[in-house]
């Protein structure tokens, strides 16, 4: 096998696996619906070629393998063009497993919350301690400044997503990863594109401990009852880490600062420049995780002071009339709590606003419309943009914006639905002060908003 096309390689996964096909020898090209910068420009000079649009002319004569990327589904006339050339496909998570994943050590971190950041500092410990691992984040770890690498290290970091792997592979892509220890975060529902009731998500996860050696472990949150009845009686060791007396690995003596947050684990005391208790969970399993590859609680501690975060995760965008804005990937009930009750910690006594765009497909339907409306009634001043791309939720099962602002309304809360991103940014820059904090919390791009805001304030 020497010629490898991906469908939608200008993913941040896609990508990285694509770059690290050609280092080994492969010959790979790709297809995207939009190929720019800067993964296009990474692409480029790994001497990948890259087309532009998906046509059945851009599958080269003599490729051996298509990998297939999840947002890729039937219709796509490249997709079509492979089914009725016969041609050999794969999804990524089977690319991942048959070129990288057998035979390694694979550190899998899940989770409905927190994977992104969890994943970012078990590599980044991992490789301040010299293990030198491979890794695989959804997400940009600025002490790694990327969001992929392979090495020839035992050793691969991935964070497991509970989402399906393609349209061919309806099973989520963590069972993908031949995992030696898995870290499970939380679970709460999620997805509902995709499961019809939490049941079928801890089915996933049960799935998941299944496929953990005896020589393997299982971290588990020891605070969320879900995650300890996904291992019960599981055939491979598990620990549990939290705040409870029923842990195994209690986290103690908790230390909010505005710059950061302390606490004890295991009889070592650790320090981090970020905000939150969930953090201190996220850290907590990455340190146990690490404890595992044997590394040592020091050399952890030493990793976790210096760690500088995820891009958008509580990212500060910039600061214009006294007013901070902050970036946040938060569209979850629960995370948009966690991310507010964090701005609080950081930003003691400032007025915050919450400004949230329904854009995932759980968070365009109505199954949180309540529970949103009290996540976002924790902000002084919460704004809700309209559903993104409406269209692709019926209208019953579509979230009602409308009720979610008169619920907020209801809770004490002076709330606004911009119409527009362009109508939201007005708002804010006519209404908010000096001092107040921005809380943007999106899955998507949002429409530059971040960007536009700070450029209104300046004006």
């Amino acid at each position: 096998m020497k010629n490898v096309h991906f469908l939608g390689i200008c993913g941040t996964a896609m990508g990285a696996v694509a770059a690290a096909m050609a280092r080994r020898g492969f010959r790979v090209t790709g297809s995207d619906a939009r190929a720019y910068p800067p993964m296009s420009d990474f692409l480029e000079k790994e001497g990948i070629d890259i087309r532009e649009g998906y046509s059945p002319g851009h599958l080269p004569a003599d490729a051996d393998m298509i990998v297939i990327g999840n947002a890729m589904s039937r219709g796509n006339p490249e997709v079509e063009a492979v089914l009725e050339r016969r041609l050999r496909y794969v999804s990524l998570p089977g690319a991942l497993q048959e070129f990288f994943l057998w035979g390694r050590r694979n550190y899998v971190v899940t989770g409905t919350h927190g994977k992104t950041t969890t994943t970012s500092i078990l590599a980044w410990v991992m490789t301040e301690a010299g293990l030198d691992p491979s890794f695989m984040i959804g997400g940009i770890a600025r002490n790694l400044g990327r969001g992929g690498r392979f090495t020839d290290s035992e050793f691969c970091v991935l964070e497991g997503d509970e989402y399906d792997t393609a349209f061919f592979d309806k099973r989520s892509k963590f069972l993908h990863y031949l995992p030696e220890l898995a870290v499970i975060n939380n679970i709460e529902f999620d997805h509902a594109d995709i499961y019809g009731s939490i049941e079928e998500i801890e089915l996933s996860f049960r799935r998941l401990v299944n496929l953990v050696p005896r020589n393997g472990l299982v971290l588990v949150n020891a605070d969320d009852p879900r995650c300890l009845g996904v291992t019960r009686g599981a055939p491979c060791p598990v620990r549990s880490v939290g705040t409870g007396e029923q842990a195994d690995v209690r986290i103690t003596d908790i230390e909010y600062r505005p710059d950061g947050c302390s606490w004890t684990l295991g009889g070592q005391r650790f320090a981090l420049p970020m905000i939150g208790e969930f953090n201190v969970r996220n850290a907590s399993m990455a340190v146990e995780a690490a404890r595992f590859a044997g590394v040592s609680p020091e050399t952890a501690a030493r990793a976790l002071a210096r760690f500088q975060g995820v891009a958008r995760r509580q990212e500060v965008r910039g600061a214009e009339r006294g007013v901070v804005v902050v970036d946040d990937f938060a569209h979850h009930p629960t995370a948009i709590r966690q991310s507010l009750a964090g701005i609080r910690q950081k930003y003691p006594g400032a007025r915050v606003w919450a400004v949230f765009e329904p854009r995932s497909n759980t968070t365009r339907r109505n199954i949180f419309q309540h529970e949103l409306a009290d996540a976002l009634a924790a902000a002084d001043m919460p704004v809700v943009a309209s559903v993104e791309d409406p269209g692709k939720v019926d209208a019953a099962h579509r979230l009602d914006v409308g009720l979610l602002t008169r619920e907020i309304s209801r809770r004490g809360r002076a709330v606004y639905h911009g119409g527009s991103v362009n109508d939201i940014v007005r708002h804010i820059a006519r209404e908010s002060r000096s001092g107040d904090v921005v809380l943007i919390m999106s899955n998507g791009g949002f429409g530059g908003i971040h960007e536009k805001l700070l450029a209104a304030l300046r004006g």
